[in-house]
């Protein structure tokens, strides 16, 4: 089997290249493409590493006919087109946590130079000023911080600030109550943050909800003489506004790392003499940038030789552990998808997955992904686990995921209900001996393993099927290797046979089948 290969395209650790080649993946390193240039090879790879240089358009995600992950070596993924690549089937990733530390004490790296006007500071010294009483600045000690966002690096400010003898209040719908006791930290409305907070600090994604967060007429609310620090995205704070509160006095100081445009050459915020800034260098630190480069190569490496997902913004986290648990599953939902799809007549308006006994216990999104991949592949040539929920959607395709907590028949099942019209078709599968068995299609109970080549017919209950099958069959060499049957419940004139056989069965075998008396629908498949 061919090594997976992976493209480096922005500057990474040395070592990252080298924590490739000991995971038995193949790796080229070239940095400073243009768009251009990267479309013409991105085709070649299994994955694509980068940092925030490299632009990850729809264009380039089109080329992109092997790619499988893309992994930036940092947070932010503004310089991936997400959607795209979800469309695509491509798993996007990031590191948030290698870089966690250096950019909290940035933060409070800023919050100190703003509060004692450093820079303004060192500037006057260096030109021989020496402005002692100029430079009246504030304490932190005892001072409240409010904290809008509170995730791995905000837990992180709020440490290194309760170090510093502050307060700390927090504005954030994810966080519960028990996490913010455990941080020592106190939960708020965004209103009253507002109101109380003598020091204000970002720490939350650019949304469409997080944007301009801190606006003209939030900012209006803040105590005057508040200080503003962001290193975390720029357009949460509204920058002309900030400067009309800066140059009112209002605000006393302000300290960014990251602005709405980027490279910021020109700003309204620059040239303000309580204005503290520096060009994103929030993870601008040797360690950090060591750690997400690490950390990029292994998410790539295990990603690509153990399917194991780490870090991943458009589908869930699968560690190997799990990964190897969860494969008979994996089988069975793609199974049941494919089955299932074979099994209707007509255009599909839901699927209800339902899970009970031990599906209910693992990564029940994952298994609902590939029953789709099942369900879809074949209408839909390039649908993989990670673009399966897109195609469906395009496809107005309700999709719908149960547990239940309650005894079946089954230490473990799934069932997929698939709408028609108005009708509801089921199939049922479970796991026997670490292998994926269907159980009941319709309202016919049938055991079957679902494995290798496989034949589906369903047929009016009358005799003669069986040996007509086995005759068309054994006159082309085709040799059976199981025969499973199972009759209707509400339906009783209905019957279901499930033959599997040792070798490819052609169109013209299938067309015979189907032309035998009593049979309803013939449908041939492989798993």
């Amino acid at each position: 089997m061919a090594k997976p290969k992976v493209l480096i395209s922005d500057k990474l650790s040395a070592r990252a290249k080298e924590i490739f080649e000991e995971n038995g993946v193949q790796v080229d390193v070239k940095v400073g493409l243009k768009p251009e240039e990267l479309a013409a090879i991105i085709g070649d790879y299994d994955g694509l590493a980068i940092r925030s240089a490299t632009k990850v358009t729809k264009d380039i995600i089109a080329k992109a006919t092997k790619l499988k992950v893309i992994a930036r070596a940092g947070i932010g993924v503004d310089n991936v087109d997400i959607p795209a690549a979800t469309a695509k089937g491509i798993i996007v990733m990031n590191t948030p946590f290698g870089n966690s530390i250096t950019t909290a004490e940035h933060a409070i790296a800023l919050m100190f130079a703003a509060a004692r006007q450093i820079p303004a500071a060192n500037a006057s010294t260096h030109a021989g000023k020496w402005e002692k009483n100029k430079f009246m600045g504030v304490e932190l000690a005892f001072k409240t911080l409010g904290m809008i966002g509170c995730g791995n690096i905000g837990s992180i400010v709020a440490d290194r600030a309760q170090g510093l003898k502050m307060k700390v209040v927090v504005s954030d719908p994810y966080l519960s109550e028990e996490r913010a006791r455990d941080i020592g930290v106190e939960k708020v409305t965004f209103e009253e943050l507002l109101k109380r907070a003598d020091f204000i600090t970002l720490h939350t994604p650019l949304t469409e909800q997080t944007r301009n967060i801190l606006n003209a007429e939030s900012l209006a609310k803040t105590k005057k003489g508040v200080i503003i620090v962001n290193c975390a995205r720029g357009g949460l704070v509204n920058e002309k506004a900030l400067r009309e509160l800066l140059d009112s006095g209002h605000v006393a100081a302000a300290g960014f790392d990251v602005f709405e445009t980027e490279p910021a050459t020109e700003n309204v915020l620059f040239g303000h003499e309580n204005f503290v800034c520096t060009p994103h260098l929030g993870a601008s630190t040797n360690e950090a940038q060591e750690n997400v480069a690490l950390q990029v190569a292994e998410q790539i490496s295990e990603y690509l030789t153990k399917g194991s997902i780490t870090n991943a913004l458009n589908i869930a986290s699968l560690s190997a552990e799990d990964a190897a648990k969860v494969g008979p599953y994996v089988k069975l939902g793609e199974s049941l998808g494919k089955l299932a799809s074979q099994v209707v007549e007509g255009g599909i308006s839901k699927v209800e997955i339902e899970f009970e006994g031990g599906a209910a216990q693992i990564n029940t999104k994952l298994i609902t992904n590939v029953v789709l991949k099942g369900l879809l592949e074949n209408v839909v040539e390039t649908v993989n686990m990670i673009n399966a929920p897109v195609v469906a959607q395009e496809r107005n395709i309700k999709v719908a995921e149960t547990k239940h907590d309650r005894d079946c028949d089954y230490s473990t099942l799934i069932s997929v209900n698939l709408t028609v019209g108005k009708e509801v078709t089921t199939v049922k599968g479970t796991i026997f001996n670490n292998e994926p068995r269907i159980v009941q299609v319709g309202d016919i109970h049938i055991e079957a393993s679902l494995a290798g080549n496989m034949i589906y017919v369903e047929n009016e209950d009358k005799p003669g099927l069986i040996g007509g099958v086995g005759k068309i069959l054994g006159d082309n060499n085709v040799n059976i290797a199981n025969f499973h049957l199972g009759r209707g419940q509400k339906n009783k004139g209905r019957a279901v046979a499930l033959v599997t056989v040792d070798s490819d069965v052609s169109k013209e075998i299938i067309a015979k089948i189907s032309a035998l008396p009593n049979v309803v629908k013939v449908k041939y498949f492989r798993f």
